[in-house]
């Protein structure tokens, strides 16, 4: 519901803004975005298989995806980490400026959660043999979370790198 407030307010303000979108001073590079966009839907792709892989109790082979997916994630970060630091547009440019730290700021924390959820399924999957009851569970519960994530960034890109 949070990132519904914030997508409102991207549209208040978009929409009583005179002059151009976004604001005269803003600079982002849209391409190196698309990239990394690429990669973090890509890693919803990674996880489902990690899921399917447990589902038919190929432990070893769910962990492997499910390292590839943090891989994935930790360069969506990296690369959005590069953007916080050396983007000319910073928070205090515009409003737009603001909205853009704020949202891709409050998405880069989900990320950073998500990851650190799949590692907590990483030590939860030690052995080749066996399990838990509830680790598929937990493990489904863990990549709902990553894809809504990677949605809601899809959304987000959209907004602020595309939307003119």
């Amino acid at each position: 519901m949070f990132f519904s407030g914030l997508f409102a307010a991207f549209f208040t303000i978009r929409a009583n803004t005179v002059g151009p979108w976004p604001p005269a001073g803003t600079q982002l590079d849209t391409l190196r975005a698309g990239i990394f966009t690429l990669v973090l839907v890509s890693s919803s792709f990674t996880m489902q298989r990690a899921v399917y892989q447990a589902e038919w109790r190929r432990r070893r082979s769910a962990r492997i995806w499910i390292v590839c997916t943090i891989l994935l994630g930790v360069a969506f970060l990296g690369n959005q980490a590069y953007e916080w630091l050396f983007s000319p547009t910073r928070w205090y440019t515009n409003s737009y400026g603001s909205l853009f730290y704020i949202m891709s700021g409050l998405h880069g924390l989900h990320v950073f959660i998500g990851l650190v959820a799949m590692v907590f399924l990483l030590g939860r999957m030690r052995g080749d043999i066996g399990g838990d009851p509830g680790e598929l569970s937990a493990m489904q519960g863990v990549s709902y979370y990553w894809h809504f994530v990677d949605i809601v960034w899809v959304g987000l890109y959209s907004c602020l790198f595309l939307l003119k």
